[in-house]
């Protein structure tokens, strides 16, 4: 595999380099099953089609979604996915990322309704609606980490201005959590995703190995809040219970991480279990951080930030930790990641992870920022249009990052284009 960049005309060239990392990808030309409904107890996801939380970064000052929020779920609802996983919603002030990040909260209740509302009337499936609950810590503007991190604190905090928060802080964060849930039922979500990935505060914790305190040191500690947190809202609150979870860092000695940076997944299969025994509905995969290594939570092959792997291997990475997680869960649904690199045989990936039991669902991210209504087409076309995918350049991440509005710069060129050439003048 000497090219790293995407340059597959055919499923067999593509099957060649599968071969080549000896990972036998089940591949299927045949969509038809992606168009099956499945139960979550007693609601109906309408396809095996999910979007992945993917933030424009353009709510309003006061976490309120904007024009530019109401376009983009728009277009979402339109495109036919059965699940919809909206993006990051601060469960506080303090814990957003920026002034452009969601925050549900009483005063803009209204406003979340009616965004749900416009999604159920825009799409012709009904899908499914996941409000992601967030708390970004050292990656927030107020700088809170669980504890300091030789490998991330050089690209996220300054010395002396961070917050080390304390164990009442994080028992009073829990109430916050359980806050949001209940707000989130009102607007009529589906469930509510307890995110604890990305190296965000929830999955700082897992791997706060030397932290003091009830929230670091052992296993039962370092999981602590995530478990609690499910239970007070489980108990309290009429919704499901989701989690994005990050199933490895990929940063050495870091959560089901070993000291050279690879899975140790004995923790990570431990947690999943327990998971699904406490009621966890939902599991989505995903790895890593993008502050610190973007190429294992989104492979791709354009961009400054050239990864030494070949993006493939990224892929096959994302893959088999989708395949270990459904593994592991007898009950709690799987949505797989790692589909949008592989443009328009995305699809026949999908289709073959669902038909092998891989996976329950296929989440597509930054493919959906591209083309909203993949899933219209592959139901309608038994295929994606390879003039209208992803190309995996990474510049949505790089608005994103720079905490300016999100989205596709190349096939939606009209809104994000100018606001990417701005960001290079800078």
């Amino acid at each position: 595999m000497k090219n790293k960049k995407f340059n597959y005309s055919s499923l067999k060239e593509l099957r060649a380099d599968l071969s080549e990392l000896n990972f036998e990808l089940p591949l299927s030309e045949d969509t038809e099953i992606l168009k099956e409904e499945i139960k979550v107890d007693n609601k109906i996801i309408p396809n095996r089609l999910a979007i992945h939380p993917m933030e424009g970064a353009d709510a309003s000052k006061n976490g309120t979604p904007s024009d530019l929020t109401r376009r983009r779920y728009r277009r979402f609802a339109n495109g036919g996915a059965g699940l919809i996983w909206l993006e990051a919603m601060a469960v506080n002030a303090a814990g957003r990322a920026n002034e452009g990040q969601l925050f549900l909260n009483e005063e803009n209740l209204f406003e979340f309704k009616n965004l749900i509302d416009l999604i159920n009337s825009e799409s012709s499936v009904k899908p499914y609606l996941v409000a992601q609950l967030t708390h970004s810590g050292r990656f927030g503007e107020n700088k809170i980490i669980a504890f300091r991190d030789k490998d991330l604190d050089p690209v996220s905090i300054l010395e002396n201005d961070f917050h080390i928060i304390t164990d009442s802080e994080l028992d009073q964060l829990q109430f916050d959590y359980l806050k949001a849930a209940r707000l989130a039922a009102e607007a009529g979500f589906d469930a509510v995703d307890i995110k604890s990935c990305h190296r965000y505060l929830l999955s700082s914790l897992l791997a706060a190995y030397d932290r003091e305190g009830k929230y670091g040191g052992s296993y039962e500690n370092r999981t602590r809040f995530l478990k609690e947190t499910i239970k007070k809202i489980i108990d309290e609150v009429n919704i499901d219970i989701a989690v994005r979870l990050n199933i490895y860092d990929g940063i050495p000695g870091g959560w089901a991480t070993d000291q050279n940076g690879d899975p140790d997944l004995e923790e990570a299969a431990k947690l999943i279990k327990e998971l699904e025994e406490i009621g966890v509905k939902l599991i989505n995969v995903t790895a890593s951080t993008p502050y610190l290594h973007p190429h294992i939570n989104r492979p791709y092959d354009n961009g400054r930030y050239i990864p030494s792997e070949h993006p493939l291997v990224g892929v096959k990475r994302l893959l088999e930790l989708t395949k270990f997680t459904k593994d592991h869960l007898d009950k709690t649904l799987t949505i797989g990641t790692g589909f949008s690199w592989l443009r328009q045989f995305g699809a026949f990936a999908a289709a073959g992870m669902v038909k092998e039991g891989w996976t329950d669902l296929a989440g597509f991210g930054r493919q959906a920022f591209a083309y909203p209504d993949f899933a219209n087409d592959i139901f309608e076309k038994n295929k994606m249009d390879k003039n209208k995918v992803c190309i995996s350049c990474s510049k949505c991440a790089e608005l994103k990052a720079n905490k300016k509005k999100a989205g596709c710069v190349v096939r939606d060129s009209k809104i994000y284009l100018p606001i990417y050439k701005k960001l290079q003048r800078q």
